[in-house]
C-alpha cells in the first residue's frame, strides 16, 4: 500500500540537510578570516576541511548513526542528534584558538554525519511510490538553501570580520534548536517498526552488516552508488569548502565577491532541486535525467578550467554547475540508496557509504590545496573533470529501474520475498 508522508515531516527532516551544507559553508565563507586571526598554515586549513562536516567528521558520524538508526529507530537519531550539533556550533562560536576551532568543526561534522542517512531513509520510507523523488527533491532544496542563506548572511556580516563568522555559527545553533524541537515529535517510520516485529519473530540473528556484505546484490549496489556519489562528491566537497578560497587566491576576487558568487550558484542549485528533481524525478526517465545533470557538471568545470576566471566564464560556471548540482548525483544517490536496500540495513548501508563518501572527501581536502598551490589550478581543474566523468559513466551505465515502484516491490524484485 502506498504511503504519503506529510509535507511537514519532510520539511522537518530536511532541516538536517540544511544544517549539513550550512555548517560546511559557514566554515568556508570565513576561512581566510580564521586563517589570518589564528595564523593558520595551509596544512591547518586543509585539516579544518578534513575534520569538518565536509569530510572525516561526518564520515565518523555516518558510520555510527546509520547503524544506530537501523537498531534503535530513525526517531532515536532525531531525539538526540541536534543536541550534539548545537554543542559543536557553540564551540566554534566561542573558539579562542585553533584546537578549539578544530574540535567544534569535528563535533558538528559528527552530528551531521549521524543525521543525514537517517533523514534520507526516513523521507524515503514515509513517501509513496509516486512522490519519493519529490520528497527527496525537497531535502535537496533544503540542502541548497543552507549555502544561499549563509553566503548572503556572510556578505552582510563581512564588515564585522571574524565576529561575523562567529554569528553565522550562532545562527546555525538557533536553526538546530528549531529542528530538534520539530524532529523529536515525529512518529517512527512504519517500515522500521514492521521490520523490528519480523526480527523479533525470526529465529535467525544475523548482524545487519554481515547480511549486507554477504549479499552480492547489496555489494553491487554499494559499488554502483559509490561510483556515482564518491567521485562527484570529491568535486562538490572541495567546492563547498574551498571554492571561495579559490575565487580569492586564483581569481583575485575579494571576500564579498566570492561569497556572492557562491550564493548565486546555490540559488540555481535550490531552484533546480525543487523545480527540476522534485517536480520531474517521479515522472521522467531516470537515465536521461541523470545524464543531463552529470553532463552539465562536466561542462561547467571545462569552462572554469580552460576559459578562466573572467566574469562571463564565472557566471556561466556558477549557473551551469548550480543547475547540475540540483538535479545531479547527490539527489540520485539519496533516492537510490533508499530504494536499493531492504529495510533492515537501509540506514546502515547509507551510513557505510556516507562514511566512504565523506572519508574520501577528507583525504581530498588535504590533497586539493596542495595540488592547487604546487601544480596550479589548471591541473586541479582537470582532475575535477576526470572525477566527474567517472560519476557520469557509472550512473548512465547502471541506472536502476525503480521509478513508480514501492520500496516493498523493489526489494522483492531484487532480493526475493525473504528480505521484504
Amino acid at each position: 500500500m502506498a504511503k504519503e508522508s506529510s509535507n511537514g515531516s519532510t520539511w522537518a527532516v530536511s532541516l538536517t540537510n540544511f544544517l549539513d551544507s550550512g555548517s560546511i559553508v559557514a566554515g568556508a565563507s570565513g576561512l581566510t578570516l580564521w586563517q589570518k586571526s589564528f595564523g593558520l598554515s595551509d596544512f591547518d586549513v586543509g585539516l579544518l576541511g578534513a575534520l569538518s562536516a565536509n569530510a572525516f567528521g561526518s564520515a565518523l558520524g555516518a558510520i555510527i548513526g546509520g547503524r544506530l538508526s537501523d537498531k534503535y529507530g530513525r526517531k532515536m537519531i532525531y531525539t538526540y542528534d541536534m543536541l550534539i550539533y548545537m554543542l559543536g556550533t557553540l564551540i566554534v562560536v566561542f573558539s579562542v584558538n585553533f584546537p578549539m576551532l578544530l574540535l567544534g568543526f569535528l563535533v558538528t561534522g559528527i552530528a551531521v554525519g549521524a543525521g543525514v542517512p537517517a533523514s534520507w531513509t526516513y523521507i524515503g520510507e514515509t513517501s509513496g511510490d509516486t512522490n519519493r523523488a519529490h520528497n527527496i527533491g525537497i531535502s535537496q532544496f533544503a540542502w541548497s538553501m543552507g549555502p544561499v542563506i549563509i553566503f548572503v548572511s556572510g556578505t552582510l556580516l563581512a564588515p564585522l570580520g571574524l565576529l561575523g563568522s562567529r554569528l553565522l555559527f550562532a545562527f546555525l545553533t538557533v536553526v538546530a534548536f528549531i529542528a530538534w524541537n520539530l524532529q523529536k515529535k515525529l512518529p517512527e517510520s512504519q517500515d522500521w517498526i514492521d521490520q523490528k516485529k519480523k526480527d523479533l519473530e525470526s529465529t535467525v540473528e544475523n548482524h545487519p552488516y554481515r547480511d549486507l556484505f554477504a549479499n552480492m546484490i547489496s555489494v553491487k549496489s554499494i559499488l554502483f552508488l559509490c561510483g556515482v556519489y564518491v567521485f562527484w562528491n570529491l568535486v562538490a566537497g572541495a567546492m563547498g569548502f574551498f571554492m571561495p578560497f579559490v575565487y580569492e587566491t586564483v581569481g583575485g576576487l575579494n571576500n564579498t565577491q566570492a561569497n556572492m558568487l557562491q550564493a548565486v550558484l546555490w540559488i540555481f542549485t535550490a531552484l533546480a532541486g525543487y523545480f527540476g528533481f522534485a517536480l520531474l524525478g517521479d515522472k521522467v526517465n531516470h537515465r536521461s535525467f541523470f545524464f543531463i545533470g552529470a553532463s552539465m557538471a562536466v561542462i561547467s568545470w571545462v569552462i572554469l578550467t580552460y576559459i578562466g576566471f573572467g566574469w562571463a566564464a564565472l557566471l556561466a560556471f556558477v549557473i551551469i554547475w548550480g543547475i547540475s548540482a540540483g538535479i545531479g548525483a547527490q539527489a540520485w544517490y539519496a533516492l537510490w540508496a533508499v530504494e536499493l536496500f531492504p529495510t533492515k540495513y537501509r540506514a546502515g548501508s547509507q551510513g557505510f557509504m556516507f562514511f566512504i563518501v565523506r572519508g574520501t572527501a577528507g583525504i581530498w581536502s588535504i590533497v586539493f590545496p596542495i595540488i592547487l598551490s604546487t601544480l596550479g589550478f589548471k591541473i586541479a581543474g582537470t582532475a575535477m573533470i576526470a572525477l566527474l566523468l567517472v560519476s557520469l559513466i557509472v550512473g548512465i551505465l547502471w541506472t536502476p529501474k525503480t521509478r513508480g515502484k514501492t520500496l516493498s516491490q523493489i526489494t522483492k524484485e531484487r532480493y526475493g520475498d525473504e528480505q521484504d
